[in-house]
């Protein structure tokens, strides 16, 4: 029986145009005038401390935005940079510079599953931070108080089945009561090695990996071994 739900947000509930083409080109034009005018924020100073022992070297600030430019134009994953974007894009929200793109059938079908008593939660390569900013400030409306929990890769790789044992930990529940929801194939795998039941969204652009059931949207989620889904 599933009681929760675990959902990755790029090509998930959002689209990957607007991962990829909005916040992600902001996040880098932005990032060296954000670092120069707030290097004093102790926020800030720990993420660029956190840069160079991940880099493996003392940098300086200049040198360490250099580092995080190449680690964004390379899509690394790095915490640091992860939790930078997530600061720059909280201001970009704050200003009206952009909403935050969620696919209508993910926010309808969110509110319902919310409403139907599952519990919700993300996973995603974002920061804890750049998520709730997404929701927050989404072209659905705040969408925050639907979840109950976020979880970034400080918790582990999201290709890695440890990190979905350690996050079943965290949500209180054994795996096999947990559905996640995901767009890639190595994150569905890994899911799946730890004992989660698994669904591949198929958005356009998006092509159906082997050994997962798959939905195109989130009206067609199958929840429950047999295959039944809150479609209303």
């Amino acid at each position: 029986m599933i009681r929760a739900i675990l959902t990755d947000i790029e090509g998930t509930t959002t689209s990957l145009a607007f991962v990829k083409d909005v916040l992600f080109p902001y996040a880098r034009r932005h990032l060296a005038v954000f670092v120069h005018t707030r290097a004093a924020d102790p926020r800030v100073r720990a993420l660029l401390e956190e840069t160079a022992a991940l880099a493996g070297q003392p940098l300086n600030d200049p040198a360490a935005v250099a580092r995080l430019l190449e680690w964004s134009d390379a899509d690394v994953k790095a915490p640091p940079l992860k939790a930078l974007q997530g600061l720059i894009w909280e201001a970009g929200y704050a200003e009206g510079a952009f909403t935050g793109h969620v696919y209508p059938d993910a926010a309808r079908r969110l509110r319902a599953w919310h409403a139907a008593g599952l519990a919700l939660y993300v996973f995603s390569s974002g920061s804890v931070r750049a998520q709730e900013l997404l929701f927050a400030h989404s072209d659905a409306g705040d969408l925050t108080g639907l979840f109950g929990g976020h979880f970034d890769t400080r918790v582990g790789p999201k290709g890695e089945a440890a990190s979905y044992r350690a996050i079943a930990g965290r949500i209180g529940l054994p795996p096999a009561e947990i559905l996640f929801l995901s767009d890639v194939g190595a994150e569905l795998d890994a899911a799946g090695a730890a004992g989660m039941a698994t669904c591949q969204l198929v958005r356009p652009g998006t092509e159906p990996v082997p050994g997962h059931p798959h939905a195109a949207d989130f009206d067609a989620v199958p929840l429950g071994g047999g295959g039944a889904s809150l479609a209303g």
